[in-house]
């Protein structure tokens, strides 16, 4: 069978499970990335470790460029030992979103699916109750299967504020919880001093044009796919918050252990102090002077 159908069958089913048991279009797209974002949860804390890692390591990386300003080949091959032993992976960062993009494609073509009959207010998808059983569609005042640009517009030359209002208050919380995971991210590691990598640099413009991009889609696409980036955005705030505050609780851990001496003197067999007793320093000099 078509993968793809195989992909739209699964996200289709398991949005028909959460809406059979809360009957609300909206409550199942968020029941439904809640469910995917747990089983996402393994590439999170990868990204969220990788990414604290990277701005950890700055200082070394301008170290290595420093030294190695005129030897481009030998500075790649210093970094990516420095990469491997820290367990860095500059990708890291964008993975989630990769794994995610097969999962927008095909919530997006199972939301496009509910079709309105004409003349009358009542919705239908193939994919939930059979094709035979109504759905509601309305949630906070949005209608999930219209897009924030088929409404906002309109409703602005109308005057119809409130009607508006959803729709831009949902791209808003899109938006801004995009650029709070970056700074939840960032503020927890002293900034290095001087310029950073080009690979982390790299990586930190691409991470800040993403929530533009997906608030642009928010707002082209229908509601119900901005409900599903709403919900990932504030549920993954939630993981790295606990992820950074498991990985602080473990350098307290490792701070507090006292370190174990590199090299520690035998103890001597009479008194049990380190190095010789003052009896055997004694008797050492007697034989000296006999």
């Amino acid at each position: 069978m078509n993968p793809w159908n195989l992909l739209l069958d699964l996200l289709g089913g398991l949005l028909d499970f959460f809406y059979q048991i809360i009957p609300n279009q909206g409550i199942a797209i968020i029941l439904l990335t809640l469910a995917i974002s747990l089983v996402l949860f393994p590439l999170t804390l990868k990204q969220t470790r990788s990414m604290k890692a990277m701005q950890e390591i700055q200082p070394e990386v301008k170290r290595l460029q420093k030294d190695l300003k005129g030897d481009k080949e030998e500075l790649n091959k210093q970094l990516m030992e420095l990469y491997q032993e820290r367990g860095v992976n500059p990708a890291a960062g964008c993975l989630p979103l990769i794994v995610q993009m097969p999962i927008w494609f095909g919530l997006f073509s199972v939301l496009r699916s509910i079709k309105v009959v004409d003349g009358s207010d009542e919705a239908y998808s193939e994919y939930i109750g059979g094709g035979t059983e109504a759905i509601n569609t309305t949630f906070l005042g949005m209608d999930l299967t219209l897009s924030p640009s088929s409404v906002v517009p309109d409703a602005i030359r109308s005057g119809d504020i409130l009607t508006a209002l959803p729709y831009v208050l949902l791209i808003i919380l899109i938006v801004a919880a995009g650029f709070y995971q970056q700074i939840q991210t960032t503020r927890s590691t002293k900034k290095p001093e001087g310029e950073q990598s080009q690979t982390a640099q790299s990586m930190q413009n691409a991470m800040k044009i993403m929530p533009f991009f997906f608030g642009f889609i928010s707002w082209t696409l229908t509601a119900g796919l901005g409900i599903y980036f709403a919900t990932s955005n504030l549920f993954r705030i939630g993981q790295q918050a606990l992820i950074l505050r498991m990985d602080a609780g473990r350098d307290d851990d490792d701070k507090g252990k006292p370190a174990l001496p590199a090299d520690t003197p035998p103890e001597d067999d009479e008194t049990g102090r380190n190095g010789p007793s003052q009896h055997a320093s004694k008797k050492k000099n007697r034989r000296r002077r006999k």
